[in-house]
């Protein structure tokens, strides 16, 4: 079995231990000597030195990294390396900040993605159809760039509509496609509405991120496509796509190690939780020059194990289980991360001027939607009902303009949110 960069895949767990330590001791001297501001104060409050980390086991002494301290840093505050040596800056989804990327930064990320791709299956005669948006969020640039190394031809389709998305898919004969699941799921549904046979194309791979899946997920996109789907796993905050991949055994995820720690911690105390509990995975970079993080609590819970024998496709790091849950109520829609609390702030702003809020996902005929129901205001109530479709439609188009993804604005009466629960999720 292909495997992208074997020094290190398979490299024996003393000697990825060892590496492990030498780059997180370098991580934190750059940390510490070049000044993150964000980190020396933590530092500093702690009266820790990190420099003085000796073995692994003191990474519990470092502090952690949340989504707040992200926000908190814009724009700069987190980044290591002065600004005339980014070459490239991302935003977080979610409104988390922005992170950088060196010359050396992007190399690794093009590298870590391309391991990827090799474990799905992709190689050098492929042609890659990645429906990803191309823009400010991080993923469709990582799968382009990592295609392009490993000598496969890369096909932008990006934000083109289903109907271009297919037509590409058989005119243009995509060998592999990079997709949310829900998206995926979609292609091969209206597949099916057309009456096209899925093997009369020559689609091979679906490599799939950017939301939670399930079996019958993967089942439904490798029956309507007639592929091998396999799931990766990526933080934007922490690098993107490209931390951790199944392989064609399609048994949990390789993360790759050479690159991050990762551990288990009980969400609600923060203590570390060992290998085989599950808990909330907290990673900490080891190659990042521009955006060191340590110790970024995910919010996702998860199980680490390692096989009781070595993989058969020869890989020898920690596996983790696919995402279980969530600690908080972050929606995932479309690939995009939404926090209730943007959603409040969002309504505050508009012209609806409410606070008082639910959400409703729904998934129909293999299509989400989103439905933002909204206690009336003064400011959305009106005797015409023309005036309160008119807002109503301009909120909905200025929703769309915020966070990228449509979602149905629904009045309801005062009082009758009392209670509920801010996010509920029926897919």
């Amino acid at each position: 079995m292909r495997i992208w960069d074997s020094k290190y895949e398979t490299m024996p767990a003393s000697e990825l231990e060892q590496l492990q330590l030498e780059r997180l001791q370098s991580t934190l001297y750059r940390i510490h000597r070049h000044g993150v501001t964000f980190y020396r104060k933590r530092f500093s409050e702690m009266g820790l030195d990190p420099e003085n980390l000796e073995s692994l086991k003191d990474l519990e002494r470092l502090p952690f990294t949340t989504r707040h301290d992200l926000k908190e840093s814009y724009p700069y505050d987190m980044f290591a390396v002065p600004l005339r040596d980014v070459v490239r800056v991302h935003e977080i989804s979610g409104d988390l900040g922005i992170v950088g990327y060196t010359k050396n930064d992007l190399i690794n990320w093009s590298n870590l993605v391309a391991r990827v791709l090799y474990l799905s299956g992709i190689g050098e005669n492929d042609t890659v159809q990645i429906t990803h948006p191309y823009g400010l969020y991080p993923g469709a640039l990582g799968y382009h760039y990592a295609a392009e190394l490993i000598g496969a031809s890369v096909i932008p389709s990006s934000t083109a509509n289903t109907d271009k998305q297919l037509q590409i898919l058989q005119d243009y004969k995509s060998t592999a496609i990079i997709a949310t699941p829900s998206y995926a799921r979609r292609l091969a549904s209206e597949l099916n509405e057309k009456g096209t046979d899925p093997k009369t194309l020559s689609m091979r791979y679906a490599v799939l991120g950017s939301e939670p899946w399930t079996e019958q997920i993967r089942k439904d996109i490798e029956e309507g496509l007639f592929v091998s789907a396999t799931f990766n796993y990526g933080v934007a905050s922490v690098f993107g796509p490209g931390i951790a991949s199944e392989c064609p055994e399609k048994d949990g995820l390789h993360i790759f190690m050479d690159h991050f720690i990762p551990e288990i911690i009980d969400p609600k105390t923060g203590k570390s939780l060992p290998v085989g509990r599950e808990g909330e995975l907290v990673l900490t970079t080891l190659t990042r020059e521009a955006f060191p993080i340590l110790r970024y609590r995910t919010g996702d819970i998860t199980t680490l194990y390692y096989d009781k024998t070595i993989c058969p496709c020869g890989r020898t790091h920690l596996k983790m289980m696919p995402v279980a849950k969530r600690v908080d109520d972050l929606i995932v829609f479309n690939g995009i991360n939404i926090y209730p609390q943007q959603i409040e702030e969002f309504l505050v702003s508009s012209e609806g001027r409410t606070t008082k809020f639910g959400v409703i996902l729904t998934r129909k005929e293999n299509r989400d939607f989103m439905d933002v129901f909204v206690e009336v205001s003064e400011n959305i109530f009106a005797d015409e009902m023309k005036v309160q479709k008119k807002i109503i439609e301009d909120m909905e188009y200025q929703f769309q303009r915020r966070f990228e993804v449509a979602a149905s604005i629904k009045p309801v009466e005062r009082g009758s949110l009392h209670g509920s629960k801010k996010v509920v999720d029926k897919r």
